[in-house]
């Protein structure tokens, strides 16, 4: 799991989504957790993507739940 990527994925949920950095783990659930939805989640994919320069295929999100399954995804790009 990328180091570099919990930072960027951590800055993107407290800046724009308004969520406490220390509850940003990669265990914690997206939904449950974090209490994001569907439309956040398509957000999430957009300000990914604008920061880190690396397309997300809106089929490969369908499967995370947790911060770790985003990092893993972005790991894999």
């Amino acid at each position: 799991m990328d180091g570099d990527n919990l930072g960027l994925l951590r800055q993107v949920l407290t800046e724009d989504f308004d969520i406490d950095a220390a509850a940003v783990r990669p265990e914690a659930l997206l939904y449950d957790d974090l209490d994001l939805d569907s439309i956040d989640a398509v957000d999430l994919i957009v300000r990914l993507k604008e920061l880190s320069g690396k397309k997300v295929p809106p089929d490969q999100f369908k499967s995370v739940r947790t911060v770790g399954d985003v990092i893993t995804v972005l790991d894999q790009l």
